[in-house]
């Protein structure tokens, strides 16, 4: 399936919801795992602004890549951020991926406490 890479250079990005752990089935409870690395996926709800306008989007992202203290209004950077559209059951929308998603305003305090 195609994936596309998302530029989040010119973007203001903060977190909206913190990291949760991401159900794979709702009816069994079942954690989604990393295909790859076995590792526990989060989703993390961000605020994406760009270009005058503003979206809530739900990125995916494993475990060991959720860094800091993400709280409501941190502002974050996104780690290989990438968008893939899915199809299922007569439904379709796009999916967030990232690598990693750290908190920006650790680095902002240590630097003040510095």
């Amino acid at each position: 399936m195609r994936q596309i890479p998302v530029d989040t250079s010119a973007a203001m990005v903060m977190v909206a919801q913190p990291p949760q752990p991401k159900v794979k089935d709702r009816r069994t409870g079942e954690l989604a795992l990393d295909v790859e690395t076995g590792a526990q996926l989060m989703t993390v709800g961000v605020l994406f602004a760009a270009n005058g306008e503003a979206e809530v989007l739900a990125v995916t992202v494993p475990q060991p890549g959720v860094t800091g203290e993400l709280v409501m209004g941190t502002p974050v950077a996104l780690t290989g951020l990438t968008a893939r559209p899915w199809e299922r059951d007569g439904r379709h929308g796009i999916a967030f991926r990232a690598v990693a998603v750290t908190s920006l305003a650790e680095g902002a305090s240590k630097s003040k406490a510095a």
